[in-house]
């Protein structure tokens, strides 16, 4: 089978899990033809998506968060607003991807939650198979746990997370742990792991790990590691146009995002804190690390997946980036990186699977449930 992606460029994680899927698909003997990416002024893309994704890429713009003067907070209200006057260059994104989609001619079109991607299969109603997968379709099962809500912040993650998978033939939500879906469409799968994880060996060193989604975030760590000379702190982020490698203090460094170096310290480091994403939580909990989620301030999907983390003692939900919490978390922290590794590992024969599902059976995207189309769903509801 043909494979398109469509991955939103926000943060590393989605791009570090097309970069997995991308490598499970080759494996099992199918292509990918084309990546499209949507990029933000805030970011620039990591060197190590452009090496290792192995396809040609299409940069697009599209929906990204806004943020306070300090790059820390997510400020909703300015996210709309910025968005919608970026309409039209929007409607010249749907374009570009109808264009690359009608060269390539995929049999699946597999969304890594971005919202042009549910927008253009329902505007377009191309003829391949829509796929959408991430950690955030999780919130459309009936026993997730939801942070308390202001603003209609939950309706409005609800809204995004629908959209994003807006008429899909098959919604693959990443998960912890197994579970049964309640939607035919949807499935509950794996973390999306790089095989470069797979290769490395635990150790303890002396140093903790950082990863900063939002650059604003480095004010916390300069203030904690000033205070505490005695804690090495090895932290990573995407700052566009940031030195490879700065040391503002003895005991801090700053590192641009580089996969290798970045699972290497991983699998040295005496625990990981960063903001709660997804991804390099689990690559933490793989290699069997403590970790503390800040979620990002305005971020609503972030606190849902601190509480995720948490349910699931995977990780432990911190207000700031304060390490001595970390350390005393680590006494009673059980993690179980042999049964979490056995749930990761299971991605081939479930790849198989779907595969086989999907060639025998017409699976209609035009009939669409309503727990999953996000316009009769009201900010007031």
């Amino acid at each position: 089978m043909k494979f398109l992606f469509i991955v939103q460029g926000e943060g590393r994680g989605h791009m570090t899990q097309a970069i997995a899927f991308a490598s499970l698909i080759r494996s099992q003997g199918h292509e990918l033809s084309a990546v499209v990416l949507g990029k933000s002024k805030r970011r620039e893309i990591p060197e190590f998506f452009l090496r290792e994704i192995k396809t040609e890429i299409h940069w697009i713009a599209s929906p990204n968060f806004e943020t306070d003067q300090n790059e820390k907070q997510i400020l909703i209200g300015k996210t709309i607003l910025g968005n919608l006057l970026k309409l039209p260059t929007f409607l010249k994104s749907l374009q570009q991807i109808n264009r690359l989609v009608k060269l390539h001619q995929p049999d699946v079109i597999l969304n890594f939650y971005d919202l042009l991607g549910g927008l253009y299969n329902v505007f377009y109603q191309p003829k391949a198979e829509f796929w959408s997968i991430g950690h955030q379709y999780l919130a459309l099962q009936a026993d997730f746990t939801f942070a308390p809500s202001r603003a209609f912040a939950k309706q409005l993650f609800l809204i995004n997370t629908k959209v994003t998978a807006w008429g899909a033939s098959r919604i693959l939500a990443l998960s912890f742990k197994h579970s049964i879906a309640i939607h035919p469409k949807i499935q509950v799968v794996p973390p999306l792991l790089r095989n470069e994880i797979k290769t490395l060996t635990p150790s303890l060193g002396n140093f903790y790990l950082a990863y900063l989604v939002n650059p604003g975030y480095s004010s916390e760590l300069f203030a904690y590691a000033k205070a505490n000379p005695s804690i090495q702190i090895k932290a990573y982020w995407d700052k566009k146009d940031a030195a490879y490698v700065e040391n503002p203090l003895p005991n801090l460094s700053f590192h641009r995002v580089n996969d290798k170096k970045f699972l290497e310290d991983m699998a040295a480091c005496k625990g990981l804190a960063c903001t709660a994403g997804f991804e390099s939580v689990c690559e933490a909990a793989y290699l069997g690390k403590i970790v503390m989620v800040i979620p990002v301030t305005g971020q609503y999907e972030q606190a849902c997946n601190a509480l995720d983390a948490e349910k699931h003692q995977i990780a432990r939900k911190g207000k700031i980036f304060d390490f001595s919490f970390l350390e005393q978390q680590s006494s009673n922290f059980q993690q179980n990186p042999i049964y979490f590794r056995k749930w990761c590992e299971e991605w081939p024969e479930i790849l198989q699977k779907i595969i086989q599902t999907s060639q025998k059976s017409d699976i209609s995207s035009e009939i669409i449930d309503s727990r999953l189309n996000p316009l009769p769903l009201s900010p007031f509801s």
